[in-house]
């Protein structure tokens, strides 16, 4: 399964939100994966909230996705 996914974003888990939204509403879904919860689940914390979560997506799918996230950062 490794090999059909690719990390795309880390960051804050509200950023990560918006860009998992906005990589929706361009037709790519993604998976969320809250590093800081579930090291907090597991019985320590891990990282911080800065960098809380990945953002996943199929690999095929990978290039436009960095695209639309890039185009976001820069445009902030």
């Amino acid at each position: 399964m490794e090999d059909e996914l690719k990390l795309v974003f880390t960051g804050s888990e509200i950023e990560a939100a918006f860009i998992e939204e906005l990589l929706q509403e361009n037709g790519i879904g993604a998976i969320n994966r809250n590093l800081l919860s579930e090291s907090i689940m597991a019985g320590w914390a891990s990282g911080g909230p800065e960098d809380a979560c990945e953002l996943y997506v199929e690999a095929e799918l990978a290039v436009k996705a960095e695209k639309i996230i890039n185009d976001y950062l820069s445009s902030r």
